[in-house]
């Protein structure tokens, strides 16, 4: 590969000069020298506990630690990143159901750009298709299934590329899921849901210590739904189960088994909309005996963490998984100009079968020497994912949209069989300094050793490529006191790969600061980037409704994100934040079909498809004093955006959506919650291929929960 150079830009110059100029500064302006007892701030020990944050989730929508499977520092307000942690408190005034739902109030972040397309949870981090975890390790071949927000306790959303802590990642950022584990204390919480469309819900989360030595507890949680969408001849049941138990027999040692089942029986979507006006949402032009998803997924997974008591600990995450995820629907195929009511339709079907190992190991030493604190990690991690799938396609007759008749489907042709095998092997080192209690320097690196392989049963033949990349990581956090930090940051990428392409590398160069008052539990953070990515794969729709994934030459975008969680009274929690996105694409093409052969069409300087330039969001919720009664209220805004990378097939309608929350405290431990989402029943397109997708419409539920 030729070494690829450009010219860099006023912020890049600017991150670039503060991590070389800034620690002399600091120097020169350190403060008098306080004693040990009275310091405010030293950097070791940075994890607190190695199995999850020490924040309690339930009681606050105002994170001050960040876990990611123990990699960073846990400190929010010292963390070099922008960053979001959504807490279970928030989870539940919201009353989340689904992956879109719990990240709608996250800025640079937008979700739900497929609308009655739900096969997958569909999210962007800053216009780029953001990296999945569990508990700090990749999801990878486990990513299409819509996750269970019911099973986490936190989700925690990492902004811009880094694959120094993570791995082979995408650049936008990262969504780690942070599961309910047992915990030394007694947990207890059932719940029964009605709301609309015929959606029907109990859940369980219990926990306790097991034994009088408490050494030993234990988590249950559950969840069983049965449900309708909102367009005809639809289902959404699911279940799912997790349990857990964690042995620690002294305070330095503690390890975690937990096994977790999830089995969703779906459809997958309502066949799209025509492009000619606006239908009802719970039109149906699919076909109701070929409209299936049913997804069955099973984790095992283990983690151990030791503390010598020495500065040195040791922690280490294994998980196995296996999945079976098999769909099947008929889609709407309809183009801007049609005459009469008769659309023509085909089919898309896949059934698929993954298995995945992945874990890692970790030490992390922390030392004090004189006025310079030091934390150090070095790890290794392996990944070992395989899949096999069939992909059929076909026909079905036309349908008079005025008049539905469902005939069934053509016989199918298999247009795709094949099983993919990757290995990924790596190393970490990442170190943190802190320089007088004032300064932080963060250094990482990383090297991905991997290997992947296809074999094409349909052609007979069988491919393998391997790829060995590095990426690195540079921050400088500057402490101005112990309410506000600044930080400069610059981050390198590198996407899982395939088989003979280059993987997509990103970088990005970020200037940031944070404010955590001391008068009120509150945190509020700003930060403005620029990022670039090479050598892109994206989905191109071609008219015939089939997918192609192009790689492009490069895109760029720069922006500014603002968050401000706080919690102003006893009473009032606010949640807001605002997004800026310039996005473009700085040289690339697409190959569309043409009905004989290929053209080759320009897409160089195009936006990025589902990249709006605004979005903004605010959540409020406040108790009434004196009663027992709360409220919540909620607006999105969604910037207008364009559907397709050729910027030809339309841009959506910037928007504004409402939601809304009672809850009434019937008696202790007893709540009646109402949540509304979609307030005003809004109706937009927000995506547009062969056919038009829609929002989600306005949906009801109500929820009685004990705890005790």
């Amino acid at each position: 590969m030729t070494e690829k150079t450009f010219a860099r830009s006023p912020l890049q110059h600017a991150i670039t000069a503060a991590l070389f100029c800034a620690p002399l500064t600091a120097f020169a302006q350190q403060p008098a020298e306080t004693p040990e007892s009275e310091e405010t701030f030293r950097l070791a020990p940075i994890i607190v506990n190695a199995q999850a944050s020490s924040d309690d989730d339930t009681t606050t929508v105002v994170a001050q630690e960040l876990w990611v499977g123990g990699k960073v520092a846990t400190s929010l307000l010292d963390t070099p990143a922008s960053v979001s942690v959504i807490t279970q408190k928030e989870l539940e005034q919201r009353s989340v159901n689904t992956t879109e739902e719990a990240l709608q109030y996250t800025p640079g972040v937008i979700t739900d750009y497929y609308g009655t397309d739900d096969r997958n949870d569909y999210f962007k981090i800053r216009g780029f298709q953001a990296t999945t975890y569990r508990d700090g390790l990749t999801l990878g071949s486990m990513r299409g299934v819509r996750e269970e927000p019911y099973a986490y306790e936190r989700i925690e959303v990492l902004r811009g590329a880094n694959s120094t802590l993570f791995g082979p990642a995408d650049p936008g950022g990262s969504v780690n899921f942070v599961s309910k584990q047992p915990r030394f204390e007694r947990i207890g919480q059932g719940y029964v849901t009605y709301g609309s469309f015929d959606h029907k819900e109990l859940g369980l989360d219990v926990g306790d210590v097991l034994n009088e030595q408490e050494t030993l507890a234990y988590r249950l949680v559950g969840k069983v739904q049965d449900s309708e969408r909102e367009y005809e001849h639809s289902r959404d049941d699911n279940e799912f189960v997790l349990g857990g138990l964690t042995w620690q027999p002294t305070v330095f040692t503690s390890a975690t088994l937990m096994v977790d089942y999830l089995n969703q029986d779906n459809t997958p979507n309502s066949g799209g909309y025509p492009k000619d006006r606006e239908y009802d949402r719970d039109e149906f032009y699919g076909e109701p005996s070929y409209n299936f998803h049913d997804v069955e997924r099973t984790n095992i997974s283990a983690n151990v963490t030791h503390d010598f008591d020495n500065g040195l600990t040791l922690r280490s995450n294994l998980r196995h998984s296996d999945l079976t995820d098999d769909l099947g629907y008929v889609y709407i195929n309809d183009f801007a100009g049609r005459v009469g009511t008769t659309v023509g339709r085909g089919y898309l079907g896949t059934d698929s079968e993954a298995e995945q190992l992945n874990g890692n190991v970790m030490l992390q030493y922390d030392a004090r020497f004189e006025n310079i604190d030091s934390s150090s990690i070095v790890g290794v991690e392996y990944l070992d994912a395989s899949s096999e799938s069939v992909s059929v396609y076909g026909s079905a007759a036309a349908i008079d949209v005025a008049n539905p008749v469902y005939t069934g489907v053509s016989p199918a042709i298999v247009y795709q069989d094949r099983e993919l095998d990757s290995t990924i092997k790596s190393l970490f080192v990442q170190q943190n300094l802190s320089f007088y209690q004032r300064v932080i320097l963060t250094l990482g690196m990383r090297h991905d050793s991997m290997d992947v392989s296809e074999t094409n049963h349909l052609a007979g033949t069988k491919t393998s490529d391997s790829f060995s990349e590095n990426s690195l990581r540079g921050a400088l956090t500057y402490i101005v006191n112990d309410e506000v930090s600044t930080y400069v940051s610059v981050v390198e990428s590198v996407s899982p790969p395939q088989v003979g392409v280059t993987p997509e590398r990103g970088k990005q160069y970020e200037l940031g600061v944070k404010y955590s008052p001391v008068a009120i539990n509150a945190l509020f953070s700003a930060a403005i980037y620029e990022l670039t990515q090479e050598d892109i794969t994206i989905a191109v729709v071609q008219p015939n409704g089939l997918i192609d994934q192009q790689t492009v030459g490069e895109q760029q975008v720069r922006g500014l994100d603002l968050e401000a969680r706080a919690e102003l009274t006893d009473n009032l929690s606010v949640i807001g934040g605002y997004s800026y996105m310039d996005s473009e694409v700085l040289r690339g093409a697409l190959q569309v079909w043409n009905g004989a052969g290929y053209d080759v069409v320009s897409i160089k300087g195009n936006e990025l498809e589902s990249a709006p330039k605004h979005s903004a969001s605010l959540w409020g919720y406040y108790d009434i004093p004196g009663t027992d009664v709360g409220l919540g209220l909620g607006a999105r805004y969604v910037g207008s955006y364009y559907y397709g990378a050729r910027n030809d097939t339309g841009k959506s309608d910037s928007t504004t959506l409402f939601d809304a929350a009672f809850n009434y405290q019937i008696a202790q431990g007893t709540d009646l919650a109402l949540n509304v989402s979609n307030l005003l029943d809004e109706q937009h397109v927000v995506g547009s291929g062969t056919a038009d997708y829609y929002n989600p419409g306005r949906e009801i539920t109500a929820k009685l929960s004990y705890s005790w």
